[in-house]
């Protein structure tokens, strides 16, 4: 038996005026994941546990399996894995984004979504001025990198308050900065920040970041080091992960999943869709197990976009869900199909919501209640519902006995 675990990042959302009130996924041409649902199981899952935020890394999390509440320790040291970047006992990391502020204002949380390489540039410049024997700053992903600290007291720095700048977009930036007892260490490295990235070489080449410069640094999302149970220990089977972005990749090579890196990927609409199905059949061969992640629609939904969010979908349908349900129908191998989004990353809120998510599942073994669709809609109607993304993966895996089927949204 092969899994499939397909996950378009904040793809549920509310209904847009521009889409004649209706959501993005309703709005999209998806006879894929459509088909899934008229021949298996449209159900809903609180993948984000009560007392947490509505973040990818809790939801992510959530549906590999894994218990947040008993696994989570903050987002950063998450991405840091996947960088190679292990933590010791000391030390904090903190998500470093490269953001716009124009005016005192949140222009963009991701600096014209500056590309790894105009980034890479800007981070070694961070190093030079500002690392020391407790400071260090590491590249990421595009606008998404890293700062780790060396500290005498980590629970001091896991108390300072600190928010998303993709939650703050057009809002004072000052009235969101990060906040408490040990604040200084933080603010004083995002302003000095602004003095060495303002006039860099980087930010007068590329139109995009002329429009939108990478002048700034923000600091959020704090944790310590992680520790999760290997997935084969957990599930007893072999898997992989697939995605652009380190937070998925590092969740992933921490459970001991191998990590794919396609070519193309981007983290952005521009991924390439079609190869992560194809990466994916292709780890199939040897593995039980693959996790594919997309993070489109949730940039769509952070820009406010629901054409692209509504295209971006479309994309996933097509060439990422298609190739692969076409596949195990053609060949006939059996196979468990699961497209779930982690959160809803709503147009009109430009940021995460706490609203409910559902998947949709086919293959062999499932219980069909044949919603002929999978949306929102079709969603909220589903008397099937999983209280966990935990007992949603033993349910995937066949172990119903441990999974509740009852109404808890």
């Amino acid at each position: 038996m092969k899994y499939i675990v397909i996950v378009p990042d904040g793809m549920f959302d509310r209904p847009v005026k521009e889409l004649g009130h209706k959501t993005p996924l309703e709005a999209a041409d998806t006879p894929n994941m459509d088909a899934m649902a008229d021949d298996g199981c449209v159900a809903k899952v609180k993948t984000i546990p009560g007392g947490f935020p509505p973040g990818s890394d809790i939801g992510n999390m959530a549906l590999m399996g894994y218990d947040p509440k008993v696994s989570h320790r903050g987002r950063s040291p998450l991405e840091a894995a996947n960088l190679g970047v292990f933590l010791k006992d000391d030390e904090v990391a903190f998500r470093c984004n490269l953001v716009t502020v124009v005016d005192g204002v949140m222009k963009d949380y991701s600096a014209g979504h500056i590309s790894t390489e105009e980034a890479d540039l800007l981070i070694k410049a961070l190093n030079e001025k500002l690392s020391n024997d407790r400071i260090k700053f590491y590249t990421g992903t595009s606008y998404r990198h890293l700062l780790v600290l060396k500290t005498d007291d980590p629970a001091r720095l896991m108390k300072i308050k600190t928010v998303p700048p993709h939650d703050i977009l057009n809002k004072p930036a000052k009235a969101h900065l990060p906040s408490g007892k040990s604040q200084d260490i933080l603010l004083d490295l995002m302003k000095a920040s602004a003095g060495i990235l303002t006039d860099h070489p980087v930010n007068t080449v590329r139109v995009d970041l002329k429009e939108n410069p990478a002048n700034m640094i923000w600091l959020w999302g704090q944790g310590l080091r992680p520790t999760l149970p290997k997935f084969r220990d957990k599930f007893h089977v072999d898997g992989a992960v697939i995605s652009a972005v380190d937070l998925v990749k590092g969740i992933g090579k921490l459970a001991g999943l191998d990590v794919i890196n396609v070519p193309g990927a981007t983290g952005y609409y521009d991924t390439n869709y079609l190869g992560k199905a194809q990466y994916a059949l292709r780890a199939l061969e040897n593995k039980d197990f693959v996790y594919i992640h997309i993070e489109a629609p949730d940039e769509a939904g952070h820009n406010g976009d629901w054409k692209n969010k509504t295209w971006a979908i479309e994309q996933i349908d097509q060439h990422i869900v298609g190739t692969i349900l076409n596949h195990f129908r053609k060949t006939g191998e059996e196979a468990r199909i699961l497209v779930c989004p982690d959160h809803p990353t709503p147009v009109e809120l430009r940021t995460h919501s706490n609203d409910p998510v559902g998947c949709v599942m086919w293959g062999k073994g499932i219980v069909k209640n044949h919603k002929r669709i999978y949306t929102e809609t079709t969603v909220s109607e589903s008397d099937v519902a999983f209280d966990s993304g935990e007992s949603l993966m033993k349910f995937l895996w066949g172990s119903r006995k441990n999974s509740r089927w009852r109404a808890l949204l």
